[in-house]
């Protein structure tokens, strides 16, 4: 019997197709069209540096070839009795087989849930738990960790896990550790037999997969515990792609290199949305690499890239680094997960000829997209992000006539219109999702009584026409280490459990590199001693979380300062803990 997992209310559904804004087509329509018109063309390719990070050698598959593998994935997945709307656990880094897997699942109806690598035991529990996973796909290790036997592990006690699938060696690896242990469905050789197209043609005939259907469902972490999931359909993520290629300007089949990890809004908008809306080839990256990632804008011909603000930096600031790259192909590219300053954006205009594509984002939906088009001048597009989704302006990037946004004043709950007060930006339209995945309760908290979806973003309206929203902070507790964010309180709950700590609270410091790191701020029991890598041992070895969640600094405190109902005041625990960078900074 078909089942159809459409979490958009139908209302939504029709009000989003009757204007134009959602189609019909699915992400594995478009992809069985780029196999039809464009097959002999390059589509994924790994990177050079591939067997530092995980097994095989480094690979690049055409359309066609892609197409190929896809097939040979879904008679497995088949085989084994999953079905439409059956959730996988998907946990690779940047590689060719990534794509593979979320094809095939496109194809079948079956939802990927894709996480960071450095998810660990404790993340991945309650992504388990929340999915109801059927199966999980990952390789036999990422970098020296061995994920597949982490999840063979994990998945005692869990008999709605059927299956661990693992990518990579079959046999001992004396430089990499063990083969894929058993228990575990090792990839490669199932995937050597031909595929069962008769199968295939069967099934999609008693399962539509509509592009509605949920395809992902994402973790973003708040100031809630625990990662909170979010599913996106088919439509959800092509209505995205715009805000890539408009805002870049990017043409037909552009080669765009994706550092990012593909596992939420920055990688999958432009590594998998926009590559199949322009029948791209993405080369991969994985870990962040300097010397890596700039080899790459050497030799991969390269038309667009995404950039963390600290590596522009050091473009602008060293010549060497940036001698031989093509800026007059590499005329833009995306930054973003940090405020942008102007001498950067401005420096890249003059020295170089490239435009900067400031982008806003959030898993939620949430885009604001300043390209050049929208904000010409350099300075300008640093500060301010266009006003989209607000009657009275229009903008290039087509996205910005499918939503709406209002600010909004948190003490007053008042809709903002004059410049210079900040408020909340609060966001509805076609790009926001419609809801966390099984988790009624943070969905209530997460809308307003009008529909609107509260960023916890501060922003403040500028622009002599009032044309513009320029970001002024967050109002929610989380730090944002190199884009990826923490919930303090997670870290917090965790820490508490140290037998030696009495009270714990974490905060963000600034950081040039990659926006913030994360310090803990602890209360000791009386008489007890503790250092860094000890807490961090503790956090890593018992309570089993992702390591770049680790504490990069530990103050110790007599006393924690509270407001007068007990609150622990984080403004100044930010405030001590900057100071107290800036004087090791200046020593």
């Amino acid at each position: 019997m078909e089942t159809r997992l459409i979490l958009v209310p139908q209302s939504k559904i029709d009000d989003y197709t009757a204007r134009g804004w959602w189609g019909t087509q699915t992400l594995d329509d478009l992809f069985r069209r780029n196999v039809a018109l464009y097959g002999g063309r390059t589509a994924v390719a790994d990177a050079f540096n591939r067997t530092n990070f995980t097994d095989g050698e480094p690979r690049s598959l055409s359309y066609a070839h892609l197409d190929e593998e896809v097939m040979r994935l879904c008679s497995v997945l088949l085989a084994d009795g999953l079905r439409k709307d059956d959730v996988v656990v998907l946990q690779m880094p940047n590689c060719v087989e990534q794509y593979v897997v979320y094809l095939a699942c496109a194809r079948l109806g079956i939802v990927v849930s894709p996480v960071l690598t450095q998810y660990r035991e404790h993340e991945l529990s309650h992504v388990l738990a929340i999915t109801r996973a059927r199966a999980v796909i990952t390789c036999r290790r990422i970098g020296r960790h061995a994920h597949a036997a982490m999840f063979e592990a994990l998945r005692a006690g869990r008999p709605s896990l059927r299956a661990v699938y693992a990518y990579g060696d079959t046999e001992a690896n004396t430089t990499f550790g063990e083969p894929i242990p058993a228990g575990v469905q090792a990839l490669a050789p199932r995937l050597d037999a031909s595929s069962d197209q008769a199968q295939l043609d069967n099934y999609l005939r008693g399962n539509e997969i509509s592009a509605n259907d949920v395809f992902t469902i994402c973790w973003t972490s708040g100031t809630e515990s625990t990662p909170k999931g979010v599913p996106r359909s088919h439509n959800e993520w092509l209505v995205l792609a715009p805000t890539v290629i408009e805002g870049a300007n990017l043409g037909p089949h552009s080669r765009m290199l994706s550092p990012f990890p593909l596992v939420n809004m920055a990688g999958l908008s432009a590594g998998f949305a926009a590559w199949l809306a322009l029948a791209g080839t993405v080369v991969q990256h994985h870990p962040f690499d300097l010397t890596v990632f700039l080899r790459q804008l050497r030799d991969e011909e390269i038309d667009y890239t995404i950039a963390a603000p600290a590596v522009l930096g050091q473009l602008l600031h060293d010549d060497a680094l940036a001698e031989g790259i093509d800026f007059k192909r590499l005329a833009t590219i995306g930054s973003g997960s940090a405020p942008l300053s102007q001498w950067l954006v401005k420096g890249f205009k003059d020295k170089f000829g490239v435009d900067i594509v400031n982008h806003f984002g959030s898993n939620e939906g949430a885009s604001l997209t300043g390209g050049p088009r929208d904000v010409p001048d350099p300075e300008t597009r640093a500060r301010f992000f266009p006003r989209a989704g607000v009657k009275g302006f229009d903008w290039h990037v087509s996205t910005t006539r499918k939503i709406s946004t209002r600010l909004v004043h948190l003490a007053t709950g008042e809709d903002i219109h004059e410049h210079g007060v900040v408020g909340e930006l609060r966001y509805a339209g076609a790009t926001v999702f419609s809801g966390y995945y099984n988790a009624p309760e943070l969905t209530a908290k997460a809308f307003d009584e009008k529909g609107y979806y509260k960023t916890g973003d501060l922003f403040e309206i500028g622009g002599d026409k009032g044309q513009y929203y320029r970001y002024a902070g967050r109002s929610k507790d989380v730090v944002i280490r190199g884009g990826l964010n923490i919930s303090p309180e997670e870290i917090e709950n965790l820490i508490l459990a140290h037998p030696k700590v009495r009270e714990a609270a974490v905060v963000g410091y600034a950081d040039e590199a990659i926006g913030e790191r994360v310090c803990a701020c602890v209360v000791l029991k009386t008489g007890e001693a503790l250092a860094l890598d000890k807490l961090n041992e503790f956090l890593r070895n018992e309570q089993r979380i992702a390591v770049y969640k680790l504490p990069e600094r530990l103050v110790l405190f007599d006393v924690l300062p509270r407001n007068p109902v007990g609150k622990v005041l984080k403004r100044v625990l930010r405030e001590q803990v900057g100071a107290a960078s800036e004087r090791l900074h200046s020593t």
